[in-house]
């Protein structure tokens, strides 16, 4: 008996239908519990963050070189 025949193929087609449906509805729930405001004001802060970490960084190592 072979490993690869139509019920199996059958089988596995429809696990990854259902899989794949099962995966967007968790992904949508996940989406849905954060409110929009949070997850803006959050990357906007951490961009900044980041932003005058990279500048306050290359300043200090340009300073330091030529001195």
């Amino acid at each position: 008996m072979s490993i690869v025949n139509k019920r199996n193929a059958v089988v596995g087609w429809a696990v990854l239908k259902l899989g794949k449906r099962a995966a967007k509805k968790k992904a949508q729930d996940a989406v849905d519990a954060v409110p929009s405001v949070t997850a803006r004001t959050g990357g906007a802060v951490a961009g900044a963050l980041a932003a005058i970490t990279g500048v306050v960084l290359f300043k200090r190592k340009k300073r330091t070189d030529t001195e």
